[in-house]
């Protein structure tokens, strides 16, 4: 019989006993699950935990990756904790009964958009065209990790250090450390997993966030870095991988004077945008639906941390040069209302060593 379709996500009052027992009935054993992601830390661990929940319940469980899987910490996880993966751009032709996303929803994949899901399980704020059979969507969350441990817990199943390891990192990438918005449910889940974590393995996979060829773009984004009061920006241009992106406007943050992060390149015929922000009034992800929305793109986060991205054909008319493109950027940045008070022109706090070329 076919189960109804959720419009909305459980209400926060839904117990978690009640989330597993709708979860389960969502598939039967003569099942075969697709789980889909966008492959980062918390997703890939995501992935796994859910996987671990249907373990002998399913004909057999698999995990797809939407993204190209470059970064080289990403890379080093996968390795060092053996997660079995493969790409997918369409899901037609797949021998699969039901199909899973976690830690994204349909809509951020324009080829899934309109695709029936079976389980959606994220913690991204909740897009309206969401639907799916089981659909626990909790935006107030950290990280998607800790919702996957909380089911974990709740059904009291054994967790292997490979897992355990996979969800702790997870978590600790997607707070950034509980830098992020995070809820006491997120350091409840961290500390929970820290007794099964293999701290060596998060070590390494820590250790191997940069490659020889990511110091090309590091040189870069320093050479043309800009600054426009607490606020770092750079325009990279052509990237061989979005990744540097979140990778270089991460690393912006570290600078005493930033509280604000954005890092802008070309990939895959999109601009792309990555919001970073540490300060108390600003809020990423409405600040990137404020600023690229209106360019033709899409746009959203959280509070502390965001993206955007924008098809070129959307944009090409408006610029003729990437100078162009700074300019309209830097006047949006100079407008926006959360800067520190000054009573000077904001065009004199600028510093910039790049070339006028």
């Amino acid at each position: 019989m076919t189960q109804p379709v959720m419009e909305h996500p459980f209400s926060k009052s839904t117990s978690q006993t009640e989330r597993c027992h709708k979860l389960l009935e969502t598939v039967s054993s003569d099942d075969s699950l697709g789980i889909v992601i966008n492959a980062d830390p918390d997703a890939m661990s995501s992935a796994l935990a859910l996987k671990r929940l249907f373990w002998r319940k399913l004909k057999k469980v698999e995990i797809f990756h939407v993204n190209a899987i470059d970064r080289p910490d990403n890379l080093a996880m996968i390795r060092l904790l053996n997660i079995k993966q493969r790409r997918i751009r369409s899901m037609r032709g797949r021998k699969l009964t039901k199909w899973a996303m976690v830690d994204s929803q349909p809509g951020h994949y324009p080829p899934f958009k309109n695709h029936p899901f079976d389980i959606i399980i994220d913690h991204h704020p909740i897009d309206p065209a969401s639907r799916a059979t089981f659909m626990d969507i909790r935006e107030d969350y950290g990280a998607n990790a800790t919702i996957m441990c909380e089911y974990l817990k709740s059904m009291k199943v054994a967790l292997s250090t490979r897992l355990a390891t996979a969800l702790f990192y997870g978590i600790k990438t997607d707070t950034d450390n509980f830098v992020r918005d995070s809820l006491s449910n997120d350091v409840n889940a961290f500390k929970y997993l820290y007794r099964y974590a293999n701290m060596n393995t998060i070590k390494k996979i820590e250790s191997s966030e940069l490659s020889r060829h990511a110091l090309g773009d590091f040189r870069t984004a320093i050479d043309e870095l800009v600054f426009v009061n607490n606020m770092a920006y750079v325009n990279l241009g052509e990237v061989d991988n979005p990744d540097t992106l979140v990778i270089i406007a991460d690393f912006f943050m570290k600078l005493a004077e930033t509280e604000w992060s954005i890092v802008a390149g070309v990939y895959d015929k999109k601009l792309i945008f990555i919001l970073r922000n540490a300060g108390f009034r600003g809020n990423a992800g409405k600040t990137a639906k404020k600023l690229f929305e209106p360019w033709g793109g899409s746009a959203g986060g959280h509070r502390s941390a965001a993206r955007a991205e924008i098809p070129l054909k959307e944009i090409e008319p408006k610029i003729k040069s990437r100078n162009d493109l700074d300019y309209m950027i830097l006047k949006k940045l100079k407008s926006l209302k959360h800067k520190p008070p000054s009573n000077k022109d904001p065009s004199d706090n600028e510093t910039s060593k790049r070339s006028k070329s």
